[in-house]
């Protein structure tokens, strides 16, 4: 489908502002003009409260990720047959409802996402067969009944969190053998945000290498997820990093706003905002966040739980950050300057060794070095 913002009329329109109804965000009357429905300013900020409550862009402007989001908040657990296609991946609520009330029953259905991958297909078969069900791996009327009638084995204590959580623990507090995909954002003719001749791509990319470097320097596998004359769409940087069994993926952005004044650096991980997240993601991103305001002095815009596909579509926990706006003469200045990327790099290469820590041994904010780093991996080698 085209993408569909303000002044925009047609059958689409149609269909989003009838998508909104249902949701009770537009009332149900249709204003129309001479070219039929009307893509007015109350759909606009109907669209702008749906983003907000998906964890989308908040933009007002119905791409993509945000028509996939409205569609697919029309079905409800047994509306469809469910099933894992690889060629055209089924998404929408009724998915989220399948794998929380799996993960409700005992079984790893991964992150509740709204996405129906091989994970979810795995738990959803391994009920099947649990409860005397044709294995199929499809969400029928008979897997739908038997799912309903079941009593939870778990409510509350988040067991998503839990094993996330003890897989983090399983990895150890050394940084040595553990995987990162580093993914500079844009790329290639893509530049990003350019103001004065300075471009995101470049600096992302400048800022991905000197983190690429200390991170092999302590035993770590780093990946870049793209090169300098290539910009992968979110898609392939998340197979990039799912090919690569990644054990962490860090997306690396400065940002932009039509104010100068707009500045400071922001962390991203997923979550849906009602609850659902990636717990180790959303600790990471924490850790980046604190680490990174700390020692740049850049204002500090917290962090925030996100449905991108860059977080829906890696299996590994992700963090993207947005250090700084190349629009604001400030923080333009400091990225362009090396010793401050240098900075950046090694507040998140801290973070990243605090993840993996879980508090043992662990230093106050901002006062962890890169030395001390080293010193603590040949210690734990030892």
């Amino acid at each position: 489908m085209r993408v569909l913002r303000r002044g925009d009329t047609g059958p689409e329109v149609a269909e989003i502002r009838s998508m909104l109804s249902a949701l009770e965000l537009l009332p149900s009357s249709n204003e129309v003009n001479g070219n039929g429905p009307f893509f007015d300013l109350s759909v606009e900020h109907a669209v702008r409260a749906f983003q907000q409550q998906r964890g989308l862009i908040t933009d007002g402007v119905v791409g993509p990720a945000t028509y996939r989001a409205l569609r697919g908040s029309t079905y409800h657990l047994g509306s469809r047959p469910l099933a894992y296609l690889v060629s055209s991946p089924v998404h929408g609520d009724d998915v989220f409802a399948l794998q929380e009330r799996l993960t409700e029953l005992g079984y790893d259905a991964g992150r509740p996402d709204g996405g129906f991958g091989p994970q979810t297909e795995r738990a959803l078969k391994n009920f099947q067969r649990d409860y005397g069900l044709v294995v199929d791996g499809i969400c029928g009327p008979a897997t739908v009944r038997a799912l309903r009638q079941l009593s939870p084995r778990a409510r509350g204590g988040r067991p998503v969190f839990l094993r996330e959580q003890e897989h983090l623990r399983r990895a150890g507090p050394r940084l040595r053998g553990k995987r990162i995909v580093i993914d500079p954002g844009h790329g290639g003719p893509d530049l990003g945000v350019s103001v004065g001749g300075v471009n995101e791509s470049t600096i992302v990319w400048d800022l991905a290498r000197r983190l690429e470097g200390r991170m092999k320097a302590t035993g770590m596998e780093a990946l870049i997820s793209r090169g300098p004359d290539h910009s992968p769409s979110e898609l392939q940087r998340a197979q990039f990093a799912n090919d690569a069994g990644a054990d962490l993926f860090l997306s690396l952005h400065c940002d932009g706003n039509r104010s100068p004044h707009a500045q400071g650096v922001a962390s991203f991980h997923f979550g849906t905002g009602n609850g659902t997240t990636s717990t180790v993601g959303e600790l990471l991103a924490g850790y980046i966040q604190r680490e990174l305001a700390a020692r740049t002095g850049m204002l500090d815009c917290r962090t925030h739980p996100k449905t991108w596909d860059i977080f829906t579509r890696t299996r590994c926990p992700a963090v993207r950050m947005e250090i700084g706006y190349l629009t604001n003469d400030q923080d333009r200045k400091r990225l362009s300057d090396p010793a401050f990327r240098d900075v950046v790099a090694e507040g998140i290469l801290i973070a990243v060794k605090r993840l993996y820590l879980l508090g043992e041994n662990d230093q106050p904010t901002g006062t962890f070095t890169f030395a001390d780093v080293l010193a603590h991996e040949l210690l734990r080698a030892e």
